[in-house]
């Protein structure tokens, strides 16, 4: 595991210095905390963007989660970069870097909107979610090792409570600004000259502009913040030179089965966010237009804040394996329930869903990095590909819906939370539990 710098001046001094610095994690806990919530904020703004840029540009349901596959594919191809600019600078400096990336790509939305082009609306989230993947490779794992080792899973679940704040609150905002104006119906869009077309997409197309321009102003800010603020310095796990470990990042099958679990829990959680307001849009379902359905995607997220928040303790009582299978069980028969009745039945066990995807994340992550001792770089790197499920999934849910009907493309997220179940269960078992 990486070690902690801890500087005393003398014996005597070190029992106090040690009660010092672990009642000092608490401030740079609450600064690491806002990160959290600032990429929450903007990637569950993905879900206002999808049924915005569907009705733009006319696209299909497979087309328009290209949205989430140029997000989420930034984290299968610059996680394991982002890992070795992290043993490089550390995890402050990686944090303050990943911020301003970020708000490139938040700026890039403005002449992505002007253009009015698809291609380089997906290029600007391709560069916001390559900042957001230096921020999960520096951060995650600084959080797991700020503190003891048995309560990590505790740790992360707080400060994933507060990601969970910002994909609830970004909905709603997000509805607010950006799906102001009820979009035309496909077949009134179709009949327009291209002029016409043209110049309705400029118009809206333009209501992204200010919020993400004022997105990337606060980023800026941010990482002056996080920039100057003194964290406590925590080595990064990497070999030094001469050093001989014999050991190696595949025979811990709780890593390996942990990306996968990663990817299964990204790629269901994403899908059914970016398909909720058109899933509410359904005449079986709510009818509901974009604007009103956007609101009730904050209860989608804001389950999974009130989940994370009440896991604290739970996982603090109950082991995290247990507790995840009992969560990804629970989350199979909601969606089940979903895709087998309609109204508001339908739409109430959908939004249940988050309240159950609440812990998931953080107790996949601890359990896959769990023994990994000076490997766990690299296993973070590892599962922090696997978030490229939510690149993958949502596309292949997409096609699913375009050819079976929204309803029942949900048959997809039912078949990742079964895997979950599997690895809560038997799989997340380190290496010292299996052999026992």
């Amino acid at each position: 595991m990486a070690t902690r710098e801890v500087t005393t001046s003398s014996k005597p001094a070190q029992g106090a210095a040690s009660t010092s610095l672990a009642q000092n994690y608490n401030r740079p806990l609450a600064i690491v905390t806002t990160l959290f919530f600032m990429w929450g904020f903007v990637t569950s703004l993905n879900d206002i963007l999808v049924p915005h840029l569907k009705s733009i540009f006319d696209l299909s349901f497979a087309q328009v989660m290209l949205v989430q596959f140029a997000f989420f594919s930034a984290y299968f191809l610059f996680s394991v970069p982002w890992s070795k600019i992290v043993n490089t600078i550390g995890y402050q400096r990686t944090m303050v870097v990943g911020l301003l990336t970020m708000a490139v790509g938040a700026l890039l939305f403005v002449p992505a909107a002007s253009a009015v082009s698809y291609p380089l609306f997906l290029t600007a989230l391709l560069v916001l979610a390559t900042g957001i993947t230096g921020l999960q490779v520096s951060a995650n794992p600084y959080v797991d090792l700020l503190g003891k080792p048995e309560t990590a899973s505790s740790r992360l679940d707080l400060t994933q409570a507060f990601n969970s704040l910002g994909t609830t609150i970004a909905p709603k905002i997000g509805g607010l600004l950006i799906l102001s104006a009820a979009p035309l119906a496909v077949e009134r869009l179709r009949q327009l000259a291209p002029q016409a077309l043209h110049a309705y997409r400029v118009q809206q197309a333009s209501s992204v502009k200010t919020p993400y321009a004022v997105i990337s102003i606060a980023l800026v800010l941010l990482a002056l913040v996080i920039g100057t603020f003194k964290l406590p310095k925590i080595e990064t796990a990497a070999y030094r030179p001469g050093e001989t470990v014999n050991d190696s990042i595949w025979k811990h099958r709780n890593l390996l089965l942990g990306a996968l679990g990663v990817f299964s829990y990204v790629g269901a959680e994403v899908s059914i966010g970016s398909f909720l307001v058109n899933y509410f849009g359904l005449p079986e379902i709510a009818g509901f237009s974009a604007k009103t359905a956007a609101g009730f995607v904050s209860f989608y997220w804001g389950g999974s804040l009130i989940g994370r928040f009440l896991g604290v303790p739970l996982l603090q009582r109950v082991k995290a394996g247990y507790l995840l299978a009992l969560c990804a069980l629970f989350a199979t028969v909601l969606i089940s329930v979903s895709m087998i009745t309609g109204g508001h039945t339908a739409m109430l066990t959908i939004l249940a869903v988050g309240l159950f995807n609440s812990i998931m994340f953080p107790t996949i992550f601890s359990l896959g990095i769990a023994e990994l001792g000076p490997l766990t770089g690299n296993g973070s790197g590892i599962l922090n590909m696997a978030i490229v499920g939510g690149a993958i999934l949502p596309v292949i849910q997409g096609v699913i819906a375009d050819h079976v009907g929204l309803h029942h493309a949900f048959i997809l997220p039912v078949i990742c939370y079964l895997y979950i179940l599997f690895y809560g269960l038997v799989g997340s078992k380190p290496n010292s539990e299996r052999y026992t």
